[in-house]
């Protein structure tokens, strides 16, 4: 099968930084592993997800249009999120690199992405996929508390968060009757995803099911100790 035009201009482009993709379900662990890919190669962690609920808690034209999609496990408009990804991009804190956790999570968001990229000089380095099957995920999400300050996420039984003693709550989207629909859209539509990316070999996966500091481990073997993306 032939190469199509969007992968052979984000083979060629030349790279800025340390730019990863990371991928897995809601309740993954994306989170915990985008913070220590943060802390260790100095470079921000871009969560789509976090970027519309503060435009939502803003009280936003955005967050207004995302309230009631986000509430049934549907995705926000594509122009909108490119959009919104475009003017993160720019900002001086990506120049070094970034790590873009929740989007794209269709094909035809991909695509979009790969234009993007081109637009802005860069291309991926790697696409980190976290593999979860679906019963732990949604007894993972079922119970997951979060600070709605700093969005660190808890387990059951949490009161306060650790780091500012804000007291924990649980997400309206992480309630029973919208867990199972996000996975169920994330499994159709976004797992393919993985082979756009494929063909340039960009994909590593991960086993989500062990350990942090294993499960870190791995995504550190998989680009590199010192951020030097293995063959």
């Amino acid at each position: 099968m032939g190469r199509s035009a969007p992968h052979a201009k984000r083979a060629q482009a030349g790279g800025c930084g340390l730019n990863l993709l990371l991928y897995g379900a809601p309740g993954s662990g994306k989170g915990t592993q985008a913070n220590m890919l943060r802390s260790r190669f100095g470079i921000p962690h871009i969560a789509t997800g976090d970027m519309l609920r503060a435009e939502i808690e803003r009280g936003t034209d955005l967050g207004r249009q995302a309230q009631p999609i986000l509430a049934k496990g549907g995705y926000v408009p594509d122009d909108i999120m490119i959009g919104m990804i475009r003017d993160r991009l720019r900002q001086p804190d990506c120049a070094s690199g970034f790590i873009l956790d929740g989007f794209p999570r269709t094909v035809p968001q991909a695509e979009a992405l790969d234009v993007l990229m081109q637009e802005l000089g860069r291309r991926f380095d790697r696409v980190l996929y976290l593999r979860v099957e679906t019963p732990e995920l949604l007894r993972r999400l079922s119970g997951r508390l979060v600070c709605p300050v700093c969005q660190r996420t808890y387990p059951p039984g949490t009161e306060k968060c650790a780091a500012d003693g804000t007291r924990v709550v649980q997400r309206e989207d992480d309630k029973q009757e919208a867990v199972r629909p996000r996975i169920e859209i994330y499994l159709h539509k976004t797992i393919p995803v993985l082979d756009h990316y494929r063909v340039d070999d960009l994909v590593s996966e991960i086993d989500g099911r062990g350990t942090i500091e294993d499960i870190s481990g791995q995504v550190l073997a998989a680009i590199g100790q010192n951020g030097q993306v293995q063959a």
